[in-house]
């Protein structure tokens, strides 16, 4: 498949969301990005902010021709969207690459849906945690950055899908702050792609869930700010809070504090919390929650 014929694979992705979605205040209630055909039948594959609760999704080729689209999936492990046209698309599928065998120093392709692309290279692989309760063990992470970049798709030098542009962050490089683009690599979908498309969601207990945003400090992990209704805020929890320990464990960073609070159990579990606020240290008691349960399902067009 050529290189052309492959790009032309890369949608525009357009979503309205209900104006009462728990996700509409955060993420606004009109998204706009890309995505990957992956599949022959109009299987798309994006990046799950763009449709989480969705109340409709619309595709549109670079040529403007625009087709429906069903919000099939949305993982919240991997933040991996789906979403299956619901008409024809007429483009090939995109074939998976091996991110695990890509190296630093390789050049690639970002490209999105409305035809724009540029060449770019890996700078790191890496491990990323995110504010929003988020771990990847290894991420990709490319420059110069696409400004187009959430469900843009990164292609080898094969001509295959490498990952899925998530985020614009900044990075040190050559002693220069820059921006880069984070992209969640494709190997995490396969091992999850065949519960996605059958019960919309991972074959497994869901995660424990605080409902807090927080940031690391020179090792130190510090909310920000805490959901509306949601088990950190019910706990007393507040921004500015610096959380130590977890279940009696120290932190060592926010990844660290991530991963200790999933091997609490399933959600639901109670998690007991060392935090020290205005220079006083106390022992807060959260009830998790499973996000999912906050959310809108998926409505069908």
């Amino acid at each position: 498949m050529s290189l052309d014929t492959i790009l032309r694979s890369v949608v525009a992705v357009r979503s309205s969301i209900f104006d009462d979605a728990f996700t509409a205040a955060t993420l606004g209630t009109l998204r706009e990005g890309s995505g990957v055909v992956i599949r022959e039948d109009g299987l798309v594959l994006t990046i799950g902010y763009l449709i989480i609760e969705a109340e409709e999704v619309w595709l549109m080729r670079h040529d403007g021709h625009v087709v429906p689209g069903h919000a099939l999936a949305y993982d919240q492990e991997t933040g991996f969207g789906l979403v299956q046209a619901l008409g024809p698309l007429g483009l090939s599928a995109v074939a998976f690459g091996n991110a695990a065998e890509a190296k630093v120093g390789d050049f690639a392709v970002l490209a999105d849906g409305i035809g724009q692309c540029i060449r770019v290279s890996i700078v790191a692989k890496q491990e990323f945690a995110g504010y929003w309760e988020y771990v990847l063990d290894e991420a990709i992470f490319i420059a110069p950055a696409h400004s187009s970049w959430g469900g843009a798709a990164l292609i080898g030098s094969d001509g295959k899908l490498l990952g899925i542009g998530s985020l614009l962050l900044q990075m040190s490089r050559h002693g220069e702050i820059a921006d880069v683009n984070m992209i969640v690599p494709i190997n995490l979908l396969p091992p999850i792609l065949d519960d996605l498309l059958t019960v919309g969601k991972v074959n497994k207990p869901p995660r424990p869930w605080l409902g807090a945003f927080s940031a690391e400090s020179n090792g130190k992990v510090v909310v920000i700010s805490v959901t509306q209704g949601g088990p950190a805020e019910k706990a007393g929890l507040r921004p500015g809070d610096i959380i130590s320990e977890i279940r009696g464990e120290g932190i060592d960073g926010l990844a660290d504090f991530y991963r200790k609070l999933w091997t609490s159990g399933s959600a639901g579990a109670e998690i007991s919390m060392r935090v020290l606020r205005n220079g006083r240290e106390a022992w807060l008691r959260v009830k998790s929650a499973d996000r999912n349960s906050f959310l809108r399902k998926p409505q069908l067009q």
